[in-house]
């Protein structure tokens, strides 16, 4: 499972005219989902990201987390994350979970985050659906933050 993550000032997804949710301070997260990923993945990297200190503190240091600052969390699937670019010009998705387990480990991602921050501050867009996505980025602060298997045991 693999995340790029970004501290921003406010962010946005839109879908339609029908679909808006907003944040405010706190992290827009680009979640992809790996075929070989696992529940314990999503817990895992839910909690590495709520506990991210990319956050300034009084003396400008990136000393808090978004728990710290009691701000909020955009996330939205990604499975383009894993597309693989080294061979020609068009990216292969093979490493990117199916709709079935990417959308069920989405859910989790997203359900452990709220469990963190409450549901209150974590908005999502929808799985699978086209998006227009606004994002902030604060600093910039971008990381690309992954869990892998071997980091489970």
């Amino acid at each position: 499972m693999k995340a790029v993550v970004q501290r921003v000032s406010r962010g946005s997804v839109e879908i339609g005219t029908d679909y808006e949710r907003k944040i405010g301070e706190g992290m827009v997260v680009l979640l992809g989902v790996n075929k070989s990923d696992l529940s314990s993945h999503a817990k895992k990297l839910a909690e590495k990201i709520c506990n991210l200190r990319i956050f300034n503190d009084e003396n400008e240091k990136l000393n808090k987390s978004i728990i710290d600052i009691h701000g909020e969390m955009l996330i939205i699937s990604q499975f383009t994350i894993y597309g693989d670019c080294r061979k020609g010009n068009r990216p292969s998705f093979t490493d990117a979970a199916g709709a079935e387990l990417g959308n069920k480990l989405y859910q989790e991602f997203v359900e452990n985050v709220s469990a963190i921050l409450g549901a209150d501050k974590v908005k999502t867009g929808i799985f699978g659906a086209m998006m227009s996505v606004e994002i902030i980025n604060d600093g910039p602060v971008t990381l690309i933050v992954s869990i892998e298997n071997e980091e489970l045991l």
